[in-house]
This record gives structure tokens, sequence and C-alpha cells, in this order.
């Protein structure tokens, strides 16, 4: 079953801590929008801007939110591999369903570097686990052989987001681990390759237009679900339509946030240091955008 999943914003308070209310609120909008699973602390999440304490208190507050809904994907990352331990270690004891975990960035890995790190993650984390494949923030990409390998040797490697706008390296994988792993489930990570993905064998998405649209990308994905492909269409063009929040400016975080409070949902659309602040002259485009769709 094709799935949309919602990698969450993270609301911060005037001092920069999670904020509880506006967490609460969005996870509702999420989850009455209908939204097949929330990742919490994943980069539109701004996981590189919290604290470790802070990220621990936003993974307790998202397992409580969901209260078993949907599954809550804790993302784990961090430049230090032991942190990565810690934190997914308490992500699984709190309750998360799993936890997501992008390969190192900064320094530029070999294949063989990539899988080693994975091979020691899965040996040490006690549960399911996603790879997550960002070639534009990591410098490289993840080979489908690896990826392979590591769902062989693996059980609890469950998955993977594959963050790349074009389908060919997220189709390599399907086609090299899908005949080996059925279960193994491989996500698009831009909301426009949704319908792609599923058509090539892919599970779907983990995608920022969910945030602003529940409602939509639920449709989208209840459409494709049910083999109706006039309304699956349909739904590809207004997502196609929406994908202009992302060009409102770079980078998009600011601009997702601000088209959820747009929205009516309740959160502050501030942003970690040193993302920009939303300036009038972008609201005001994000706003035709979403009146565009009927959305505000």
């Amino acid at each position: 079953m094709a799935k949309y999943i919602t990698p969450a914003i993270t609301p911060f308070t005037e001092a920069g801590q999670i904020d509880q209310r506006g967490v609460e609120a969005l996870y509702e909008h999420l989850i009455s929008g209908g939204v097949d699973g929330i990742l919490a602390l994943g980069s539109i999440g701004e996981f590189f801007a919290v604290p470790m304490e802070e990220k621990k208190k936003l993974i307790s507050l998202a397992v409580k939110c969901a209260a078993g809904r949907v599954p809550v994907i804790a993302g784990t990352s961090d430049m230090l591999f032991d942190n990565v331990i810690d934190l997914s270690e308490y992500a699984l004891s709190e309750g998360a369903d799993s936890v997501i975990v992008v390969s190192p960035y900064y320094f530029r890995l070999e294949p063989e570097q990539i899988e080693a790190y994975y091979d020691e993650l899965a040996r040490r984390v006690p549960g399911r686990i996603y790879l997550y494949n960002f070639p534009d923030r990591t410098g490289y990409s993840i080979p489908a052989d690896v990826v392979r390998r590591l769902a062989e040797r693996h059980e609890n490697i469950v998955g993977c987001k594959d963050t790349i706008s074009g389908l060919d390296h997220t189709r390599e994988l399907i086609k090299a681990v899908k005949p080996i792993r059925p279960d193994f489930e491989i996500y698009s990570g831009f909301d426009d390759n949704f319908a792609h993905n599923v058509l090539c064998g892919g599970d779907g998405c983990i995608a920022g237009l969910s945030n602003v649209a529940p409602e939509i990308t639920s449709r989208w994905a209840r459409a494709v679900n049910e083999g109706d492909w006039a309304e699956a269409a349909a739904v590809q063009r207004i997502i196609d339509r929406m994908m202009d929040i992302y060009s409102v400016g770079a980078p998009f975080i600011p601009f997702i946030k601000a088209a959820v409070a747009l929205r009516g949902v309740p959160v502050d659309p501030r942003v970690s240091f040193p993302f920009p602040a939303v300036t009038p002259e972008q609201t005001e485009a994000i706003r035709r955008v979403l009146a565009r769709e009927n959305l505000v």
C-alpha cells in the first residue's frame, strides 16, 4: 500500500526551544488530515539545529501526540555516532516505531565506508531503521548495491528515504532491493515524485507539502491505492502547482513553516538561525499559491 508520510516541521518558541503547543496543534492537523505516518526531526524538522535534550523532548512529545494513531519515525541523525546510538535507543524506548539516519555528511564517503557505517548502526540499534539518502546534503549518494547488501544482512533495516529530485536512483533501488526484500520500503523525498515512485514499485514518499495540506496528500494516496488514476492525475496537478512554495526562496524550510501558519495552524513560523525570516512579499507569494488551491 502506498503511503504519504509527513516529515514534520519543528515549531520553536521565541527562546528557540520546542513549542509544545505548536507541536500538539501541528500533529492534530496532520493526523486529522489523514497522513500515513509522521517523521519527527528530519531535515525539514531542522534536526541539525536542535540540542540533544530538546530532541528527546520532541520525540517523547511526538509519540504522545500520535498516541498510536499513526506510526512515528524518529530522526536520530548526528555527526557523532555515539549520539546516534543514544538517541535511537531513547526513541525506541519511548515508543517510536522506527528511526531514520542520514549517512554522515561534510566529508564524502566511499561505498565501503557507507556500508560499514550502517552495518554497525544495524548491529547496535535494537529496532527498525530507515536509511536516509540525501546527496544534496551529504555530497554523495548511497549506491543501490550497498542498500541491497545491507537489506540482505539486516532485517532491522526496513527501508530507505531517497531524497533525489529525479527517479533514476530510486528506480535502481527498487530494482536492486525489492526482488530480495519485497517488504523493504522505498520512499521518495520530493512530493511530485509520489505517484511515479509507486508506479515504479516503491512505497510512496516522505515529503514536505503534507505539512501544509495533509488532506490533499492523503487524497492522493487514497486515489493511488484505489486505482483511481483520473483522481490521482488531478491531484498530481495540484501538487505540481503547490511545488511553487519551494521556489519562493532558499532554503525552503521557512516557507513551508509560513505556509502551515497561513493554513491556520497555530505554529510560529520562526526557524533556526541563520535561516532567514520570511518577508511580507514572500508571505504574499505563498498566500497566492494556497489561494489558487482554495487552501486559505
